[in-house]
C-alpha cells in the first residue's frame, strides 16, 4: 500500500511519529483528548471537516494535501470525466443493494466534500461517478442530497450549467418533505440557475428555500438560511435589482451576527466574513468597483479570511479580479488572479470563467508577468 492509498488516520499517525510526538502531545496541541487522537488514527472517528484537517496539518507542519493523500500540482483545462458523471445520472437500474454500509457512504461523501473545499476538482471528477452509483443504490436522502449537492457545485465550477441544474434538481426532489435537506438543496438550485444566467429564477428559488428554515432550527440550519439569503442577494444583483440585493445582504448579516462557533455540518462556510465577501461581489456587480475594492482590501486582512476553504477564497478572488478590470486596474486584476492560483489552482486553471478573465488581462501589452504565465498554462498563448 502506497502513502496515497492509506486512510487519512494512518497518515496522521505517520506524521505524528515523524514529528516525534506521542498521541498525548498531539492531543494537547490540538486541545483535544488523547482518546480523540487515537480514534482518528484508527479510523474509528472520521475526519470529514476541512477546518479540523487544517488544524491537524498546522500542528503536524504539513500541507493539508499531504494528509488528504492528494498531489499539489493542478493541471490546466477542464478535467476529463464529466461524461462519466452524466452517465451516472442516466443509470436508472441501479440495484437497491449498496456494497458499503451507511457509515462508509457518509464517510465517502465527507471526503468528497473535502476534495471540493480544497479545490481538487480533477480528483473529484474521477471519484463522483462511482460515488453517485453507490449512494443512488443506497436510496438514502441523508447521503444522496449532499452527494448531489457536491456534484452540482463541481459542475457549476466547470461551466456545465444544464448538468449542474439536473444534479441540484435531483437533490431537491430527493429531499422531499425534509425542511433542512430541502433548504440545503436550495443552495445548489440557486447556484446552478445563476451560472445558467437565470438570476430571476435563482432569486425566487433562494427565497423559497430560505422560508423552509424555521425559527426553532439549529444554528447549522440557520447558517443554511443565511447562505440562501447571500445567494438571493447575488441573484438580485445579477438581475439588476441592486436595492433588493443590499436588503438581502443586510438580512444575511443579521443572521451571521448571531452565529458563533457552530458545527458547519451542511458545508456552507457561512458567517460574517462570507457576508462581507458577498457585499464586495454585489458592489462589483452594481458597477461600483471602487467600493468593491475598498471592501476587499479590508476583508482579506481579517482573521476569518484564511479559515475559509480554499475553494471559497479562490472563487472570490476571481470575482475580485473582474472588479479590478472594471476600473481598468490590470495590475490589481493580475494580483488577484495570481493570489487565486496560489490558494486554489483549479479555480484559475479549470474554470471557464477564470479563463475569460485571464484572457482579458493578458491582452495588455506587456501582460503582467504572473498572468502571462497563467495564460500559457491554460493554453491562451502559443
Amino acid at each position: 500500500m502506497t502513502s496515497d492509498d492509506l486512510p487519512i488516520g494512518r497518515r496522521v499517525a505517520r506524521w505524528r511519529v515523524r514529528r516525534s510526538m506521542t498521541q498525548q502531545m498531539l492531543a494537547d496541541r490540538l486541545r483535544r483528548s488523547k482518546s480523540w487522537v487515537d480514534k482518528v488514527e484508527r479510523g474509528v472517528r472520521a475526519l470529514d471537516r476541512y477546518s479540523v484537517i487544517q488544524e491537524l496539518a498546522h500542528v503536524l507542519r504539513v500541507d493539508p494535501e499531504v494528509l488528504l493523500g492528494q498531489q499539489p500540482s493542478t493541471p490546466a483545462g477542464t478535467p476529463d470525466g464529466v461524461d462519466d458523471i452524466r452517465a451516472a445520472f442516466a443509470r436508472y437500474d441501479i440495484p437497491q443493494a449498496p456494497a458499503q454500509t451507511p457509515e462508509e457512504l457518509r464517510r465517502q461523501v465527507g471526503y468528497a466534500w473535502l476534495s471540493y473545499q480544497h479545490a481538487h476538482y480533477g480528483q473529484l471528477v474521477r471519484v463522483l461517478p462511482g460515488l453517485l452509483d453507490a449512494v443512488q443504490g443506497a436510496r438514502s436522502a441523508e447521503v444522496l442530497v449532499p452527494a448531489y449537492r457536491i456534484t452540482s457545485s463541481l459542475l457549476v465550477k466547470l461551466g456545465e450549467a444544464d448538468l449542474a441544474w439536473l444534479a441540484a434538481d435531483r437533490a431537491m426532489a430527493t429531499a422531499a418533505d425534509d425542511p433542512a435537506l430541502a433548504a440545503t438543496a436550495g443552495i445548489s438550485v440557486s447556484q446552478a440557475l445563476r451560472v445558467a444566467g437565470r438570476d430571476g429564477l435563482a432569486l425566487a428559488a433562494s427565497l423559497a428555500a430560505a422560508s423552509r428554515v424555521r425559527l426553532q432550527r439549529s444554528a447549522g440550519e440557520w447558517a443554511v438560511g443565511g447562505t440562501l439569503l447571500v445567494q438571493a442577494a447575488l441573484a438580485a444583483a445579477g438581475s439588476g435589482d441592486h436595492h433588493r440585493a443590499g436588503e438581502l445582504t443586510d438580512r444575511a448579516a443579521g443572521v451571521a451576527a448571531h452565529l458563533r462557533g457552530y458545527d458547519d455540518t451542511h458545508r456552507t462556510s457561512f458567517g460574517p466574513i462570507a457576508v462581507d465577501l458577498a457585499r464586495v461581489v454585489v458592489a462589483a456587480q452594481r458597477g461600483d468597483a471602487d467600493e468593491a475594492l475598498h471592501g476587499h482590501s479590508g476583508v482579506v486582512r481579517r482573521e476569518g479570511w484564511r479559515r475559509l476553504p480554499a475553494e471559497y477564497r479562490g472563487a472570490y478572488l476571481v470575482d475580485v479580479a473582474r472588479a479590478y478590470l472594471q476600473v481598468g486596474d490590470l495590475r490589481g486584476a493580475a494580483r488577484a488572479l495570481v493570489d487565486a492560483d496560489s490558494v486554489a489552482p483549479a479555480e484559475v486553471r479549470c474554470r471557464p470563467l477564470a479563463r475569460t478573465v485571464i484572457a482579458e488581462v493578458a491582452r495588455a501589452q506587456p501582460a503582467p508577468a504572473g498572468v502571462a504565465r497563467l495564460a500559457t498554462l491554460v493554453g491562451l498563448t502559443r
